[in-house]
């Protein structure tokens, strides 16, 4: 077997390193064995193979022989398990960390503070790069446009206002008033771009309201384009699919789709008993990375980089529509395929307390519930089935951010605490204990380098291996 070097960039396996012979009958974890035993640490760490872009999941030789593949070598990846964090210095400290994100190139990472400052960070030198000023309340979300060009940032207050920033110069878009985007009567709560495979340079995004509406705005002019009303409470959520629809859910328990051409409800699903808190669609992650395929495309090059998108999100499409999973007040999970039908595929119940956030992972293989009953949840993505319960915390659990590679989990508590679990195996992986308050929220940029959380404690930490 000739291992080549990995796209995940947490190993590299050297093409100096010996040729390795294996039976044809040998399994995952049995590859797994091995190379944990070549790496000649304590440390053990899961690892998935693939071959030719397929993964290898039974016998070497049934495998080959099912995809007629050619023998051209065995790819190992694993997912980053952190062991260490860093923070800003003590000036840069601030109020409770309320959100944050990773750029869609993992390079960056946008945090909005109850100090009511956006502030951009470089995560591979670990220091902040420029503070943003221009909210005059807390800001409760920031997003960035696929192509990592743009970042939007919404406040709570009564005007509900929406900022752009250049993440490159750390200045606002436009001059002074012109900077707000303003048309929302009350705070925003979400806000989401259009996917690069439909427009590359992002030019258009939407956001939601407490004020019960969606708007969609055009960034380079500040405009807004369209207003969607249909819901008769607060929007908690939004998201932008990949088929031309944009997916609302909402405190009065519906969750609505619309065209994003024009703002036409296309369909109410409805099911749920209590306020719709949080959404997850099956591409999220091929949304999200889709003009940065680590091709060595050209920044420039935006045809190629479109077409990449397009190719990343009819991957993740290939096999079944796009899912849409949902979570509620009403402890329960409800799995979707809107484009097609308004009825869910599957009602999950288990939680015993609200459901704080839902995820899939971006394999789109598994979802990830996280809940005020202490747990995470794990689940089938494509039929919603429970697989298995992952306990340890002590407090409620917040958010939760997968690995790239689907392999690992990071959850963050109000017991002031992240753990990782390893999806293989059911089990936890390591405990990562640093913040001394709740843990609000936590990302895992999509190169797999750094996991990043934020909490009460006023601090921001980045995990790297």
């Amino acid at each position: 077997m000739t291992a080549h070097h990995c796209s995940c960039p947490s190993f590299q396996w050297s093409s100096t390193r010996p040729q390795l012979d294996v039976p044809h009958d040998v399994t995952p974890s049995q590859l797994e064995t091995l190379l944990n035993g070549l790496r000649q640490t304590e440390e053990r760490l899961p690892y998935s193979f693939f071959i030719q872009e397929q993964e290898l999941a039974a016998e070497l030789g049934a495998h080959l022989l099912k995809h007629k593949a050619g023998f051209c070598g065995v790819c190992a990846a694993r997912g980053v398990s952190p062991s260490g964090s860093v923070q800003g210095p003590s000036s840069d400290t601030v109020h409770s960390q309320h959100c944050r994100a990773c750029s869609p190139d993992g390079q960056r990472l946008a945090s909005g503070s109850g100090d009511t400052t956006v502030r951009f960070w470089d995560l591979n030198t670990q220091t902040p790069q420029y503070s943003c000023k221009g909210h005059a309340s807390w800001v409760l979300v920031v997003a960035w446009s696929p192509d990592a060009a743009l970042v939007a940032s919404g406040k709570c207050d009564h005007d509900g206002g929406v900022w752009l920033w250049d993440p490159a110069t750390g200045k606002a878009l436009g001059q002074c008033k012109a900077c707000f985007l303003d048309g929302h009567r009350k705070f925003i709560t979400s806000i989401a771009w259009e996917p690069a495979h439909i427009e590359l340079p992002c030019r258009r995004f939407c956001s939601g309201s407490k004020d019960a509406t969606i708007k969609v705005w055009e960034a380079s002019t500040r405009r807004c384009l369209i207003t969607m009303s249909n819901h008769t409470q607060a929007v908690t959520q939004v998201k932008w699919g990949g088929d031309g629809l944009i997916y609302s859910a909402a405190r009065d328990c519906s969750i609505n789709v619309w065209a994003a051409a024009d703002g036409r409800l296309v369909r109410s699903l409805k099911g749920h008993g209590h306020w719709v808190n949080t959404m997850s669609l099956s591409t999220d992650y091929a949304l999200r990375t889709g003009a940065f395929d680590h091709m060595g495309l050209a920044p420039g090059d935006i045809d190629a980089r479109k077409a990449a998108a397009q190719q990343r999100y009819d991957a993740a499409c290939s096999a079944r529509p796009e899912r849409l999973v949902t979570g509620s007040d009403d402890f329960t999970l409800f799995l979707w395929e809107p484009s097609t039908q308004k009825q869910p595929k599957a009602r999950m119940t288990g939680h015993m307390q609200l459901i704080n956030q839902v995820t899939f992972s971006p394999d789109g293989r598994w979802i990830a519930s996280a809940s005020f009953d202490k747990s995470v949840k794990l689940w089938d993505g494509v039929s919603g089935t429970f697989i298995a319960t992952f306990r340890g915390h002590v407090g409620p659990v917040y958010q939760v951010a997968w690995s790239a590679d689907s392999r690992l989990l990071v959850s963050g508590s109000k017991d002031s605490t992240l753990k990782l679990w390893d999806v293989r195996s059911k089990k936890l992986f390591m405990d990562l204990p640093g913040h001394a308050d709740e843990v609000f929220s936590v990302d895992w940029s999509p190169n797999g380098h750094s996991v990043v959380s934020g909490g009460k404690d006023k601090l921001l930490k980045l995990w790297r291996q």
